[in-house]
């Protein structure tokens, strides 16, 4: 078993629609639970067809007060990680699990009202959000779009959170496709979508922090919305499930007309070339837009030589990683997660050392670097 990872029992299994089943995990060896930041996801090793593989799933509650982390997972048709979940791992069972990790995390510092958005299972980093909030003072609006009453899940949680919030939580749950159940239920409060009209009927003119994630889709229309109600992007934090981008770049991207007008927008034709894009089974997060801020390039022997690309690029302030300065060359490197978990990026270091960022989940071997959670020590070169 590698460092970082420890063997958790499987306390309790409990659907939580027809398609989400939340999993909640206690230390086998006793021990607390790890501290965590709303918004983040466990890694679990689990069994695939060729070894075992690492899949990521977020943490819909917080671990205070608690025996064991909670992960709520949809069952993907190709996921073989869901698959695996959903079917094999039965309660009493042991999984591998690697600490919480990950940057989409709530800003407890803010002052600010929040608005949570989110489509389908990307409601589950949100839910932890909302824990957290419903212990402030903070103002927040849950939005929640999702298809029917039959997959909507942990909606009698959220509800008992901004019931018991003295009214300074809002939730709204739209439903794209409600049965006829859902209406005699009234289980929802909107049909559609999340449009211009609801947030503007909904949200009173102020300076929100914004919390999205979902289905690729919904995210760029979100954003689309967003922006063109005078939301700051800066305000405006997401996560993708799926290898992701610049959220703001795919918007940019000029789209076919919709043919189902119910729809706010379709995916952008660029999303095509992305790999597991919605699928919540290999988590990544989007690219940090570039800042207005002047570039500062650190030191004249601080650069990176891509040797096959035939490219040297000074390192500056504006990448978070070498995987960022590589993309804003032009360059196209492989990569998943982008938080040094799945080692897709790894790639052959020939000069110099790289510090990272945050701890690879499993460290290269010598004369390997993962570019995705790096940046150089000084003049390096690399074989990509």
């Amino acid at each position: 078993m590698a460092t970082g990872f420890r063997r958790f029992r499987v306390a309790q299994k409990l659907p939580e629609s027809s398609n989400i089943t939340s999993f909640h995990l206690a230390p086998e060896d006793g021990g607390p639970l790890w501290d965590m930041r709303p918004g983040q996801y466990l890694t679990l090793r689990i069994p695939g067809p060729d070894g075992p593989v690492l899949r990521t799933y977020s943490l819909s509650a917080l671990a205070e007060g608690q025996a064991a982390h909670r992960i709520s997972v949809k069952r993907e048709e190709q996921g073989i990680g869901s698959g695996w979940l959903h079917d094999h791992l039965a309660e009493g069972d042991v999984v591998e699990i690697a600490a919480p990790r990950g940057s989409f995390v709530l800003d407890e510092a803010s002052p600010r009202p929040v608005l949570l958005l989110a489509g389908g299972v990307g409601l589950t980093p949100l839910l932890a959000m909302l824990h957290r909030l419903a212990q402030t003072q903070r103002r927040v609006w849950f939005v929640h779009a999702v298809e029917n009453g039959d997959v909507h899940a942990l909606a009698d949680e959220a509800a008992a959170l901004a019931a018991g919030a003295e009214g300074r939580i809002t939730l709204r749950h739209v439903y794209r496709n409600p049965s006829q159940q859902d209406r005699a239920s009234g289980r929802f409060h909107a049909e559609g979508v999340i449009d211009r009209a609801l947030l503007q009927s909904l949200l009173p003119l102020d300076d929100y922090d914004v919390y999205l994630c979902g289905p690729t889709p919904f995210m760029v229309a979100m954003w689309q919305l967003l922006t063109g109600l005078g939301i700051a992007p800066a305000r405006i934090a997401y996560e993708f499930f799926g290898k992701g981008g610049s959220l703001a770049a795919l918007a940019a991207t000029p789209v076919a007309p919709a043919v189902d007008r119910r729809m706010p927008v379709h995916a952008p034709k660029s999303l095509a070339r992305l790999d597991f894009l919605t699928d919540p089974d290999a988590r990544a997060l989007p690219e940090r837009i570039a800042s207005a801020a002047p570039v500062t390039v650190i030191g004249d022997a601080a650069e990176v030589v891509f040797r096959r690309s035939g490219v040297t690029v000074p390192w500056n302030d504006a990448s978070a990683s070498i995987l960022e300065l590589a993309e804003a060359a032009g360059l196209d490197p492989a990569f998943s997660c982008r938080e040094g978990i799945c080692s897709t990026c790894r790639c052959a270091i020939a000069e110099g050392a790289v510090e990272y960022t945050s701890d690879p989940l499993d460290p290269p071997p010598p004369g390997q670097v993962l570019i995705c959670c790096s940046r150089p020590s000084g003049r390096i070169v690399l074989d990509l």
